[in-house]
Parts: C-alpha cells; sequence; structure tokens
C-alpha cells in the first residue's frame, strides 16, 4: 500500500496497532486520540484515507463525517465502531462513510478495505448541506442484536441497499428476524414517513384485496410475506401485481423461509417471478451460526422486559453457557419467547442453569398431564385440573405477592404453543389442514405461527 492513513480513536491500543500494521504496509501514519486535530489534518490536506473511531472525547466521528467530505470530497472515512447496531451502520451509511467496520475488528479484513480506499479515489461535488443523520429512536425496538461477522456484515447489507429502489427478497429460517429487517428497511430510509403495507399469502388469492393494498402501499412500500406458500395462480397474480408496483412508485420486499432461488430452478416458483422480486436477496443467519451472539440477545431481551416493569433477572456464566450449548431450532423468537418465560415464571434474580435446562427439556418435560411416579401420564386426569395445579403453585411462588400484570395473555400464549405445536405435528405440518382441526382461520394459524416462534416441518403423516 502506498499513502498517508489518518487513524482517530481516543484508544491508545488500537492506535499503535494500526500505526504499526498500516506502517509495515507501506503507508505513512498520522495518529491522534482528539478529532479536532484530525480536522486540522484535514483542512490542511493531509492524508488520502481517514480511519476514525465514532465516540471521541472531543467529538463524533459520524456527526465530523460531512464536514470532512465537503471540505475533502475525495477523501475515504473508514468508520470503526464499538457501537456495532444495524443503527450505526445505517448513520455511517447515510454519512456518506467509504466503510463501516464494528469494533473489535479484524485486522487483515481492515487492512484491505484501506486498501481499497487508497485504490479507489472517489470524485464527489461538494453537497451545500448534508443529511442529517437520523438518531436511533427505534432501534431498541428491534432486537437486531449481534457482534458476530455474519450479522455485522448483515447491518453493512440493510445499510447500503437502504434507499436503493429495487425489490428485496429477505430469506431465512422462522424466527431469525425476516420481518425485522423489512421494518428497518421501510422505517429508517427515506420512505420511512410513507405507508407500510403488509401482503399475506390469504391476501394475494383475492384480486379486489390485492389491489386495494397496491392502493394503499402508493409511494411507501409493500412487504409480501410467506411467498413461498404461494400457489401457481397466486403466483401469476403477484407477477402482474408487480407491474403496477413501480408505476405506484412502491418498494417492493418480500419474505421467503425456503431457497426460492433453488425452487425456480427446480420449476416449483415462476422464475419470472423470482427475479422480479430478488432483485436484491438479504439472506438472514440462523442463531446457530451466529452462537457469539446468544448471550447479548438474551441479555436485550432481560433489560426489556424489565424496562416493561417486569421483575429483574440476571445472567449468570453458567446459565449463560447453557444457552451456548442449545441448538436453537427456532431461533431468535424461540430465544425470546424463553427469556420471557423465564422473567415470569423465576423467582430469584439470578437465572439458573436448571431452569433453562428444565425450559428447553422438550415437549415431554413440558406436558401440562399429570404423570405417575413411575413416569407414566394419567389419562383420567382432566386438563382443567392439572392446569389449576400448575396456576396454584405459580401463585404460591410467589409468596403472597400477586404476579405481575398481564397474567391472563401469558397463560394463553403458554398454553397455544403446545396446542399449535402438536398439531401441526398430527397433520404434517399442513398449514390448512391444521387450521381446520383447531377450527380457525389458516391466516390466524400463520400469524400464531411467528409469534410463538413454532418451526413447521413439512411431511407426509401417516394416521
Amino acid at each position: 500500500m502506498d499513502g498517508t492513513v489518518l487513524v482517530a480513536d481516543d484508544d491508545r491500543t488500537i492506535r499503535t496497532v494500526l500505526t504499526q500494521a498500516l506502517t509495515r504496509a507501506g503507508c505513512r501514519v498520522h495518529a491522534t486520540g482528539s478529532m479536532q486535530t484530525l480536522m486540522r489534518w484535514v483542512e490542511e490536506g493531509r492524508g488520502d484515507v481517514v480511519i476514525s473511531d465514532v465516540v471521541m472525547p472531543d467529538g463524533n466521528g459520524l456527526e465530523a463525517l460531512p464536514r470532512i467530505l465537503k471540505l475533502r470530497p475525495d477523501l475515504p472515512v473508514i468508520v470503526i465502531s464499538a457501537q456495532n447496531t444495524i443503527m450505526t451502520a445505517i448513520q455511517a451509511a447515510e454519512a456518506d462513510a467509504f466503510d463501516y467496520l464494528p469494533k473489535p475488528f479484524d485486522l487483515p479484513e481492515l487492512m484491505k478495505r484501506t486498501a481499497r480506499a487508497l485504490d479507489r479515489k472517489r470524485v464527489r461535488t461538494p453537497e451545500p448541506a448534508a443529511a442529517p443523520i437520523r438518531p436511533a429512536r427505534d432501534v431498541n425496538d428491534l432486537p437486531l442484536v449481534g457482534h458476530s461477522p455474519a450479522m455485522q456484515e448483515l447491518y453493512r447489507l440493510v445499510a447500503r441497499v437502504l434507499n436503493v429502489d429495487l425489490p428485496v427478497l429477505i430469506t431465512g429460517e422462522s424466527g431469525v428476524g425476516k420481518s425485522l429487517i423489512a421494518r428497518a428497511l421501510h422505517d429508517f430510509s427515506e420512505r420511512g414517513e410513507s405507508p407500510f403495507v403488509i401482503a399475506s399469502p390469504d391476501d394475494l388469492e383475492r384480486s379486489d384485496a390485492v389491489s386495494s393494498l397496491m392502493t394503499r402501499a402508493r409511494d411507501g412500500v409493500i412487504l409480501f410475506d410467506g411467498i413461498q406458500d404461494l400457489d401457481d395462480a397466486a403466483q401469476g397474480r403477484l407477477a402482474r401485481l408487480l407491474d403496477s408496483a413501480e408505476a405506484n412508485n412502491t418498494r417492493v420486499l418480500s419474505i421467503s423461509q425456503g431457497d426460492l432461488a433453488q425452487e425456480a430452478a427446480h420449476g416449483r416458483f415462476r422464475s419470472d417471478l423470482y427475479y422480479r422480486l430478488a432483485g436484491i436477496a438479504i439472506p438472514v443467519p440462523a442463531l446457530r451460526d451466529r452462537i457469539e451472539d446468544i448471550v447479548g440477545l438474551a441479555e436485550h431481551f432481560l433489560t426489556r422486559a424489565e424496562q416493561d416493569g417486569m421483575p429483574r433477572r440476571t445472567l449468570p456464566d453458567e446459565a449463560a453457557a447453557a444457552l451456548r450449548s442449545y441448538a436453537w431450532p427456532g431461533n431468535v423468537r424461540q430465544l425470546e419467547n424463553l427469556i420471557n418465560r423465564l422473567v415470569v415464571t423465576g423467582i430469584e434474580e439470578q437465572i439458573s442453569t436448571a431452569e433453562i435446562e428444565a425450559a428447553l427439556g422438550g415437549p415431554a418435560q413440558s406436558t401440562t398431564f399429570q404423570q405417575s411416579p413411575g413416569g407414566t401420564v394419567n389419562a383420567d386426569a382432566r386438563l382443567a385440573d392439572t392446569i389449576a395445579q400448575h396456576l396454584q403453585r405459580y401463585f404460591d411462588l410467589h409468596g403472597g405477592a400477586l404476579p405481575p400484570n398481564g397474567l391472563y395473555q401469558r397463560i394463553l400464549r403458554e398454553m397455544e404453543h403446545p396446542l399449535i405445536e402438536i398439531a401441526l405435528d398430527a397433520t404434517g405440518g399442513n398449514q390448512a389442514r391444521c387450521a381446520d382441526l383447531l377450527g380457525i382461520n389458516r391466516n390466524t394459524l400463520r400469524k400464531k405461527i411467528t409469534e410463538l416462534g413454532i418451526e413447521v416441518t413439512r411431511r407426509r403423516k401417516l394416521m
């Protein structure tokens, strides 16, 4: 590498490591722990690339970006930050950073990106005023939490396509957070104040519903959820609908649990529709592929529960290890449901490993039927009696105090989960048959599956 790199970080160790690595690579380096000093160097015309932290004692790297680029439009700025949330990546993209890396960063990766910045001189026309950086007003409501490389790459991709008017296909397993990505693409984009309309597969079965939804989504965003479930007729209807989306100035997002590229390649999904939907593909990683994020997510949900007035609970190291060792087939939603359950049912402030193991023990350990000392289910026990015993024990565990408010919905949720899970298993994962069995609308069943984080597997069921 050849060039001068300006490094701004209030951490002396980071300045030393970067100075040594860049110098060995052939660069000249000026390093400082002061934002004012960095700005003086920029004004003096020094440097070919800037590597800057966000939070500095005398300034903010993101807030300084518009000024840097106004003074030096051709100066690439690489932002590094310990505040590695999706909002940081979005703010870096909005402020026109050349690149963004979270802390702790991979040194070879940072060196590679610095080399690209030195090779690529950008020529820009200075703008009279930079767009304000959007505050992270809603980011705490989105459990897009994670320091893992997989999540950081996801953050950067979302930030890059935020205001690109191409259709986006979001893929991933149930419970990974696909709908949260869709919400972020709307809320933090230039269309954030425009309509956000969600269309389910059932909506696409009715022409009048399709027309109405497209009208409501004009100048905003329409999200087609569960497109992997569309039959041939609905796929054709959606393909025709997309022709009117551009005329309505509507951005199209879609969500799929399956691999639509593979489905299209094998003729099981219309290829013309796939290519219309997948202008940009955003795969969301499974929780088991980012184990390092599990504890951070759990602590996020514990904090949010406490803010909502629930009892304070903490996660000691042994319990955290138990969480990391689990496979999480239901992904982030399953983890969130577990944490909420532990907050409600626990007594001690610290969550124990035994609590976690019991909660993750499987349907056989969580059944509500009475069992004999030998372990067999007592078929004569009425479900109502068993529930009454469970609820009485729950009240007794609070030592005379009342449980937290909202008990009715919490108990219903606890009953719904095994009921729907067992019904789905009995019908071989066929959601239409399961909805008929339960006596509820198929759209209601889909919503419950999503809310409860239930994993659905289709198979032939012999009964």
